[in-house]
């Protein structure tokens, strides 16, 4: 392991990015109805009539932001106002405040209630929009959305996040994220996603609110949803953090391990970014567990049965080559950087779609592909590929210095 091979990771991963987003650029604009499609198959057909959600529109926001900040291009700027004057204009509510989950394919509301996972993803990407506009009305949206959440969501009994609620930010009979999740309170999901956009808020609004919100997050995190016997995170609990699952999510774990020390460094907490540093470690190994042969992370396991899904999904791989590239600048052991080497090498080899574009939703253990599931969708955005590439080029590019 040598700056060569840092030199070609970086080099292959730029060129990944840009192949990433040029497809959403030439496949997803809807310019018929304003936005972005809903959905689009592995062969890149459009899905006729497919809502459109408000995850992947901010996920699209943040990525292009980002990208463009890293490497300025007309291209990316403009998708991200498309995607920014679409969020304004057809998903914010304008009565009661915060974003709907999801509209029609004409832009029409559909599923009105708030989704913290959700409003956490436009607070995310209209931070990132900021730091490439200087656009005040994109600020002030993501000031108002943490305002929302501290003042509907926030447990002020318990600490910690609650999960949805109606329209108005009434209580709501079922919270959950998706039909697979259980039915409960609280999720290490929304957590994580919350803590990630309150610390690139923070990177553009040093609140000493907010400030204490991110150390209170962190507190959660560290007391309640890492299990302190696995290092696995803990998935789905109770107002009062009682643990609900058995469910080991891998891509989690490792994604975890590095946004949780993003968020300490953030902030300036010397004392946090120190014990989080460890923690990315402690994380970091017992994802490990999880990794095949072929060096590419399983979905899931569920320790109450010992079920393992055999499956290797995009995200998870993306995450992969981060935090272990993360786990090697902590403590320059050479074992990590050769898993994140590895992780990259299974993408390039199975998840990377060279025929059609984008990367495939993941493979089978045998390596089949699993062709149902979306190449764009609610859940299958530019986010976690494109971050993973936009981290890797930093991070190399620091290496090599």
């Amino acid at each position: 392991m040598n700056l060569e091979s840092i030199k070609t990771y970086a080099s292959e991963v730029k060129t990944e990015l840009h192949t990433i987003l040029e497809w959403w650029a030439n496949h997803t604009l809807d310019k018929e109805n304003g936005g972005f499609y809903g959905r689009i198959a592995n062969d890149n057909a459009v899905i006729p009539n497919a809502e459109k959600g408000l995850v992947l529109n901010a996920r699209i926001l943040y990525t292009f932001s980002a990208a463009h900040a890293l490497s300025p291009k007309e291209n990316y700027l403009a998708i991200a106002n498309r995607a920014f004057n679409y969020l304004i204009e057809h998903f914010s509510d304008k009565v009661n405040g915060g974003f709907y989950w999801s509209v029609d394919e004409k832009g029409n509301m559909l599923d009105a209630k708030k989704q913290i996972y959700g409003q956490a993803f436009v607070i995310y990407a209209f931070a990132e929009y900021y730091k490439i506009t200087n656009n005040e009305i994109a600020l002030s949206y993501a000031k108002e959305i943490f305002s929302l959440l501290e003042l509907y969501s926030f447990d002020k009994a318990n600490t910690g996040y609650l999960e949805a609620f109606t329209k108005e930010w009434q209580p709501i009979a079922d919270p959950r994220l998706s039909d697979k999740d259980q039915n409960e309170k609280k999720t290490m999901n929304t957590h994580l996603h919350i803590i990630e956009a309150y610390a690139n808020l923070y990177s553009v609004w040093e609140d000493e609110r907010l400030k204490t919100a991110i150390n209170s997050l962190l507190k959660n995190f560290n007391e309640h949803i890492i299990n302190k016997e696995t290092n696995h995170l803990n998935l789905f609990l109770t107002e009062q953090w009682e643990v609900k699952s058995s469910i080991v999510s891998y891509g989690h774990d490792i994604e975890a391990a590095w946004l949780l020390q993003e968020a300490a460094e953030t902030i300036g907490d010397e004392t946090a970014i120190k014990m989080f540093k460890n923690i990315a470690l402690k994380l970091t190994d017992a994802t490990i567990e999880g990794l095949a042969k072929n060096g590419a992370l399983h979905y899931e396991l569920d320790k109450k049965n010992s079920h393992l899904v055999e499956e290797f999904h995009w995200w998870p791989q993306a995450e992969a080559t981060v935090g272990f590239y993360n786990a090697w600048q902590i403590n320059g052991n050479l074992d990590y950087l050769s898993k994140s080497l590895q992780s990259w090498t299974f993408i390039k080899n199975h998840i990377k779609d060279y025929e059609n574009g984008e990367w495939f939703w993941g493979v089978n253990g045998d390596y089949s592909l699993m062709l149902n599931e979306d190449k764009a969708g609610f859940w299958k955005c530019p986010y976690h590929n494109g971050r993973a590439c936009i981290e890797i080029i930093k991070r190399t590019a620091q290496d090599q210095s």
